[in-house]
């Protein structure tokens, strides 16, 4: 564990963060062992990074649960999965109408990208034709709106059909660590994501993968998920906190503390510095009062709600976010670095 003699660390940490080199995998352990005492001297040197390359701006992210439940998959975290007794709604894909409608609230809140997610293994044929439908016609109301759509795992050609309706990003979470995902999830691999998320990079969208946190994982799972991620080279990284619902395998689990969240989006932001870091789900249960401290790091967060439990109001995260001395994001600025869009990616370094 860390201790003060070792504050040099983050600094170290941070300047080699900006010039693109990563942590190994020691230091990224490291990282994560901080003592809460520690902590905050870590976020501070860790908020030069994102203010190196990302300023001021905040990316605002808004949430449209387009098929809800019905889910064959039975992984454990979800309240969508077939193992999952919790009293949520349960519907088929929504009309491209009520899709508008959702898309035209997201812009409302200053959204500059709007996240459609149906639940399922995969889309069906049909499925796929309906959600395309209603792709085309939140891009027909509302054109400089970002759609990234996430809808399980990806056949071949699928994703091109989404590209060209005019889907930007595909969102496919790895969750946890491959020697994790076992405990989590029978029905699928963790090879199966990783090959999803490729196929969604091969067919020209937009890469967007992350992971979820406070399922029983150790700091290694931590780390070893952190660096498949990393080997797939995301555009953006949703962090998730665990939201424990009832009617759930995970109900149970109450692991994470504020603290212990920063150290999480700390050493995401030093192994992604210059990408998207978004806090999604679970941040105002876990972060809690230490919201302000989680966007010294990450710089992008959901708006509102998410799939099946609430967020809190848009007009508070805007409150949050002009009170840290941040502004929201436009559609009209570039949301990566050049030296991301570039394609010039973190420098080698040894995980021993």
């Amino acid at each position: 564990m860390a201790t003060p003699l070792d504050s040099g660390l983050f600094r170290d940490l941070a300047d080699r963060a900006i010039e693109l080199q990563s942590p190994n995998r020691q230091e990224a352990l490291a990282v994560l062992r901080v003592s809460d005492s520690e902590t905050l001297s870590l976020v501070a040197e860790v908020a030069r990074v994102r203010r190196h390359f990302f300023q001021d701006r905040v990316k605002l992210n808004f949430l449209l649960n387009i098929k809800s439940g019905l889910c064959p998959e039975d992984c454990h975290y979800c309240s969508q999965s077939k193992l999952s007794t919790a009293p949520i709604p349960r519907y088929s894909m929504l009309p491209p109408a009520m899709a508008v409608q959702a898309a035209t609230i997201a812009v409302g809140t200053g959204a500059k990208r709007f996240c459609m997610v149906a639940s399922g293994r995969g889309p069906s044929r049909s499925e796929l034709r309906r959600f395309i439908a209603a792709v085309r016609a939140v891009k027909d109301a509302h054109p400089a709106l970002e759609i990234c759509a996430c809808l399980g795992l990806l056949s071949d050609g699928q994703g091109e059909q989404l590209k060209e309706a005019g889907v930007f990003a595909y969102n496919h979470n790895l969750n946890t660590s491959e020697d994790h995902y076992g405990r989590i999830c029978s029905t699928h691999d963790f090879t199966n994501r990783q090959e999803t998320v490729r196929r969604a990079k091969a067919s020209g969208l937009s890469p967007c993968s992350g992971a979820l946190f406070g399922m029983g994982e150790t700091d290694e799972d931590i780390v070893d998920v952190g660096l498949a991620l990393r080997e797939l080279e995301p555009d953006s990284v949703p962090i998730n906190f665990l939201i424990p619902i009832e009617g759930t395998p995970l109900a149970g689990y109450h692991e994470l503390t504020p603290l212990r969240c920063l150290r999480i989006l700390a050493l995401y932001r030093l192994l992604f510095p210059n990408v998207e870091v978004r806090i999604a789900g679970g941040r105002e249960v876990h972060l809690r009062s230490l919201q302000a401290l989680g966007l010294q790091m990450a710089n992008s967060i959901f708006a509102g709600d998410y799939l099946t439990t609430k967020g809190q109001a848009a007009s508070a995260d805007l409150e949050l976010i002009a009170d840290c001395g941040l502004r929201v994001e436009t559609p009209e600025q570039v949301t990566l670095p050049q030296s991301r869009l570039g394609r010039v990616v973190l420098k080698k370094s040894a995980f021993d």
